[in-house]
């Protein structure tokens, strides 16, 4: 008991620091911004020790805001399987973060914090079926995320063909759990949907911390420029901004193909654009993946057109 109640007193003194270094410029030299305090007081509540780090000789754990932002992923409840690491966390976020993106029924495939396929469709079994044939290598052991309930059939047809690590949905039919079970260590989750969004994204480095506003921004037709000759479709326009959305979850240097409602191939983390739309291109290929006619999104910068030529090359059509 009184180690509870020196966390509350700690709490609560933390969260009138906050405000008062927020409204106060404490120091001339770093002035406070309403968002940015000039003292940063985090509270955090244990949830689990984890087996390990993202490394076997790292030990981890898993902490959650003191209240967690409604529809992220510390609102997660695990209904089976092996416990979670540190390593599944990571990508379960991203995939979950991804698909939150997408009203229509979407699937997201996530391996190494990166998608490797991600599909909108009619409905969950269509919306794998085209996200797994963008890498169907990658999605091995993969973390796979819904945004609609999963569907007892859609269940059995992943846990029949791959490997997966961690199935993620807001919800799940009765029957997906039961035939989950014959696969008892499959880690299954359930994150109920909500209109909560991050605030701040946040990285150590060294002994201080990076903190930013989340990526929660989206875009509409509306704010595209056409600064070309030729403009896009109304198609195309469509899966540029399919892409966009994906491309945010796409370690850079990004570059991400798609075309009606899919990827088609993903060039993620290269140090130059040209490998990453070059990696794009090859795994189109090696998944049978025709990529003409596709567009093309990234978040990296472009000062000379090479890895617009090979994207070009490649047969993208709008970027």
């Amino acid at each position: 008991f009184s180690v509870a109640a020196f966390n509350r007193v700690a709490q609560y003194d933390a969260a009138i620091s906050n405000y008062l270094s927020a409204v106060t410029a404490t120091d001339a030299a770093v002035p406070a911004r309403a968002e940015y305090p000039a003292q940063m007081n985090s509270t955090f509540v244990k949830v689990m020790d984890l087996r390990y780090g993202e490394n076997p000789h790292q030990s981890g754990a898993f902490y959650r805001d003191l209240h967690p932002v409604p529809g992220t992923l510390a609102t997660f409840q695990q209904l089976q399987g092996k416990e979670l690491s540190y390593n599944n966390l990571a990508d379960a976020d991203a995939a979950w973060e991804c698909v939150r993106q997408f009203d229509t029924p979407a699937c997201v495939i996530v391996k190494h914090a990166n998608p490797c396929g991600v599909a909108v469709g009619a409905g969950n079994g269509d919306a794998y079926e085209l996200a797994y044939a963008t890498d169907p290598t990658s999605a091995f052991g993969g973390i796979i995320a819904f945004n609609k309930p999963l569907d007892a059939a859609t269940a059995q047809v992943i846990l029949d063909r791959q490997f997966v690590e961690v199935l993620i949905a807001p919800d799940y039919e009765p029957a997906a759990l039961e035939y989950a079970q014959k696969k008892a260590n499959v880690r299954v989750l359930r994150i109920p949907h909500g209109d909560g969004l991050n605030n701040f994204d946040n990285k150590r480095v060294g002994s201080g911390l990076l903190l930013q506003s989340s990526d929660n921004r989206g875009m509409t037709r509306d704010e595209l420029k056409v600064v070309s000759k030729l403009a896009p479709t109304d198609k195309q326009f469509t899966d540029l901004l399919f892409a966009w959305k994906v491309a945010k979850f796409v370690k850079s240097n990004a570059i991400v193909y798609a075309k009606d409602n899919r990827t088609i191939g993903v060039g993620a983390g290269q140090m130059s654009r040209v490998y990453s739309a070059r990696i794009a291109g090859i795994k189109a290929a090696d998944a049978n993946l025709v990529v003409e006619g596709s567009v093309m999104a990234s978040d990296a910068f472009f000062p000379f057109r090479d890895g617009i030529d090979a994207a070009a090359a490649a047969g993208i059509k709008a970027v």
